[in-house]
């Protein structure tokens, strides 16, 4: 498991409210396939990414959270708590994983990285209901960076979000 080598945040103060965003990396394999589908439309579909022995990315993933800063400490939320909550829930998860094989994840659903990224959210928001030390922070976004011309962002639609 990898935490954050090279951790980026940003504060954005928009309307009271801050956003923190964290910036975690993960590698991770997978095969775009379709059972439902026959091969030659499984290639047609996904080409290259159907290759049958997979492929593999190196994902960057951003988790964005968001509330009024704490007066006692200064923060959304606690970077430590954060990392910690991300670890268990998506680093141990995935990283070094075949998505395939994340039967709990994928049982239904090819492995994309729109669905990857969909996934990843559900996971934490199931998860920030049960984890009191993530305050009253709200999760408000996901996005994975698949290759540095792919990015993916998940999260509920507000008026208020500027994404």
């Amino acid at each position: 498991m990898r935490l954050c080598v090279l951790c980026a945040f940003v504060v954005k103060i928009m309307s009271s409210i801050a956003h923190l965003t964290r910036r975690y990396y993960f590698s991770a394999s997978h095969r775009l396939h379709n059972e439902a589908l026959g091969e030659e439309e499984n290639r047609r579909v996904y080409g290259k990414c159907n290759n049958p022995f997979g492929h593999g990315h190196n994902y960057a993933l951003e988790v964005t959270v968001g509330g009024a800063v704490e007066p006692a400490t200064g923060m959304v939320v606690n970077l430590a708590d954060l990392d910690r909550v991300v670890g268990e829930e998506i680093l141990e998860r995935f990283d070094h994983a075949n998505l395939n094989a994340c039967r709990e994840s994928f049982a239904s659903r090819v492995p994309t990285s729109e669905n990857l990224c969909q996934e990843i959210f559900r996971l934490l928001d199931d998860r920030w209901g049960r984890e009191p030390a993530l305050g009253t922070a709200r999760l408000e976004r996901v996005r994975i960076e698949e290759t540095s011309a792919n990015a993916f962002e998940y999260g509920p639609r507000s008026d208020n979000q500027p994404w």
